[in-house]
């Protein structure tokens, strides 16, 4: 054979083994998946709840108008520091200051009344006590008289005398009694002249003081919304009544957040918590945790679920109050706030990323990929007997990276972090998982083939 021929069957060997090669490199090549993976790794975790809401005071009132009328004087202005008793308002009180001297004087009448009925019935009193006296002195005579008219010792006129000597100071004691007993009358109804009086005057003077409004505390003046010559009124059933002023304690601040129905439940009273605030910015200010609501409010409309007549389906939040440490003296109500909440914390947890955590059903795991140069899946397949919602059963766990094989492992997680979470078993410092791309981890089999890229994610893969 020439040596031509020779070389050219060698070189179509070649290229039909070049082609076999990389026939079979690219056939093997597509059932590789490209992953992104992360490390399990020991770390401080810390479960963080984070709220929004806005500062408050923890002791703040609204002064409201307790009487109708016009305010004549206003002693305070907004931003101003006043004292417990001080004086801030007056309304006027012309008719409650005339009212409160005409019952003074009222008062004073029924106590004068008092007075004289009292001396009218010491006077009864000392008239009784002589008619008693004069009604045993006659009653002896006459008893005298009719043993002595018995012996024929007196005539009959002078036993008729004593005998009505005796009668009138029987009638006279009668009616010493009966003068007694109507002064009695006279000063108990004088007396209660006087406690009307005295009820009368103190309704008054309560009238009178509501036009006069003094701080109940320590504070300052948050909102004061009226001026003098303004006419307030009185709250009546479901109509408001004016407010005057507000009155806040900036000795203790609050921040009074909203916290989702679904983390509530993790708060409990004493955790600590960093308080951020809008208008402070790069400021981070230390609190506990003081006040847990029990009353849901619809996050929609603000409304207590306690106030409504219907259940309602939309989302709910809880007040939850986290007393602010050492607060600046600049702070003003109704700043915004938030609060992050740590709810628990774990000291060299075993921690892996987040998104690493995936869900699998039992059937999913137990189905075979029967596609070329794919491996069977790692968990052994269910009894036959088993029920559908056995295979249904969500199984939470994480791919691990052993061989270049993916494999499923259960896992069962503890306290989340910001970025991890931490688990409890299953894997074991070092091991390397499966964290992305989200949309690898959505449809990765237990076994199938993979190839770790670290880079950063495509763009497509950003957006997913």
């Amino acid at each position: 054979m020439k040596l031509w021929k020779r070389i050219a069957i060698g070189a179509g060997v070649a290229l039909l083994l070049g082609i076999i090669v990389g026939f079979a490199v690219h056939q093997s090549g597509k059932n590789v998946v490209t992953v992104q993976s992360g490390k399990v790794q020991r770390q401080e975790l810390a479960s963080v709840v984070s709220a929004s809401g806005e500062i408050r005071p923890k002791t703040y009132v609204n002064i409201g108008a307790n009487a109708f009328g016009k305010i004549t004087r206003l002693y305070v202005k907004e931003g101003d520091h006043v004292k417990k008793g001080q004086l801030l308002a007056q309304l006027e009180n012309v008719q409650s200051s005339a009212d409160v001297s005409a019952t003074e004087a009222s008062a004073q009448a029924a106590q004068t009344d008092a007075v004289a009925a009292d001396a009218g019935l010491r006077t009864a009193e000392a008239d009784l006590l002589r008619a008693k006296a004069d009604y045993d002195r006659s009653k002896l005579d006459w008893e005298r008289a009719q043993g002595l008219f018995k012996d024929g010792l007196i005539a009959k006129s002078d036993f008729d005398s004593r005998k009505n000597a005796w009668a009138t100071a029987d009638a006279g004691l009668a009616q010493a009694q009966a003068r007694v007993a109507q002064a009695k009358a006279q000063k108990d109804s004088s007396d209660q002249h006087i406690s009307q009086a005295r009820a009368n005057l103190t309704r008054v003077t309560d009238v009178l003081q509501k036009t006069t409004y003094r701080a109940p505390f320590d504070g300052v003046i948050t909102n004061l919304p009226v001026r003098e010559g303004e006419t307030v009124v009185i709250g009546i059933q479901n109509s408001p009544g004016s407010t005057l002023m507000a009155l806040a304690d900036m000795s203790i601040i609050t921040a009074e957040v909203k916290v989702d129905e679904t983390d509530i439940v993790n708060l409990r009273l004493g955790q600590p918590a960093d308080v951020t605030i809008d208008a402070i910015p790069r400021k981070v200010f230390h609190g506990v945790v003081s006040e847990i609501g029990d009353n849901a409010i619809v996050r929609s409309t603000g409304v207590a679920t306690s106030q409504q007549t219907t259940a309602s389906e939309e989302a709910k939040d809880f007040k939850v109050v986290v007393t602010v440490e050492d607060p600046p003296s600049d702070l003003r109500p109704g700043l915004s706030t938030t609060a992050r909440i740590t709810t628990a914390t774990r000291s060299n947890a075993l921690a892996i990323p987040i998104q690493a955590l995936t869900i699998r059903t039992r059937a999913q795991l137990a189905k075979q990929d029967t596609s070329a140069g794919s491996v069977h899946a790692a968990a052994p397949a269910p009894k036959e007997t088993a029920s559908k919602e056995q295979k249904d059963a969500a199984i939470q766990g994480v791919f691990v990276l052993r061989n270049h094989k993916a494999e499923f492992v259960p896992v069962q997680t503890g306290v989340t972090g910001t970025t991890d979470v931490e688990v409890l078993d299953g894997l074991k410092d070092g091991d390397e998982v499966v964290t992305g791309s989200y949309k690898v981890l959505r449809t990765l089999r237990p076994g199938a083939s993979i190839k770790v890229d670290n880079s950063a994610p495509k763009k497509e893969d950003e957006t997913t």
